[in-house]
């Protein structure tokens, strides 16, 4: 089986996707008709690479989103497992749910933001720079999440508010787990994007408009998991 890079349906514009979210979606669709029951287990990395004539490092960005929808489970020495037919519409990140994490962001990141504006040091700024460049050039799914919550966890410290502080730090493991589900949904350029909006209100010490670049991308985000996750908000 080969996988084109883009698909199309009808006479709508075609829309391109990346090989891993061709494999991803494929393997998703085996599991939620049945064809991969739970408790089964998949075929080795090396066998699906060659099922979808694609490497094997795509192979396991496609594993690592069905495990990031909580459809799969890899043990070590075992293999990957199905688990659920289906996405949880309110799935746990760490210790807290998708819909509460959501519910909570906007009420901390978007007051951070503003702080970080009037009170971040240039130190703060040009490691923000930083953490944007590395985004944008690195390949591996998951230093690009880790990056991101770093990104969001630094915007905190920045603010000067040591409970902004405190509670992106206590929720960085959930924000990472966030962020695998906005990767599958095919965010990782926008995201860049609107990091550097709101870096640009930041650096330019404009409070209002550091809390509206992130208040829109963390309605992006919530858009992109209430997406894959369900019609109910997530």
């Amino acid at each position: 089986m080969s996988l084109s890079d883009s698909r199309s349906a009808g006479p709508r514009p075609i829309v391109r996707v990346s090989a891993a979210e061709a494999v991803f979606s494929a393997i998703r669709d085996a599991i939620e008709t049945g064809e991969l029951p739970v408790g089964s287990k998949l075929s080795p990395e090396t066998v699906l690479a060659t099922q979808y004539a694609v490497s094997r490092s795509v192979i396991r960005e496609a594993l690592r989103s069905c495990a990031a929808l909580g459809l799969t489970e890899t043990h070590t020495g075992k293999g990957t497992f199905v688990i659920a037919t289906h996405t949880a519409r309110d799935r746990v990140l760490g210790t807290f749910s998708a819909r509460s994490l959501m519910e909570a962001r906007p009420h901390i990141e978007i007051p951070a933001a503003q702080f970080a504006a009037t009170r971040a040091t240039t130190e703060q700024l040009n490691q923000l720079r930083g953490i944007i460049e590395a985004m944008e050039v690195e390949d591996d799914p998951e230093m690009w999440v880790t990056l991101d919550a770093g990104f969001h966890a630094l915007i905190a410290t920045a603010s000067g508010n040591g409970v902004f502080e405190r509670v992106v730090n206590d929720i960085r493991e959930a924000m990472v787990n966030q962020s695998e589900i906005n990767l599958i949904t095919g965010r990782q350029h926008p995201s860049h994007t609107e990091h550097r909006e709101i870096l640009a209100a930041i650096e330019a010490g404009d409070g209002p408009a550091a809390g509206h670049a992130m208040a829109a991308h963390l309605a992006a985000v919530d858009e992109a998991l209430t997406q894959i996750l369900g019609a109910e908000t997530a």
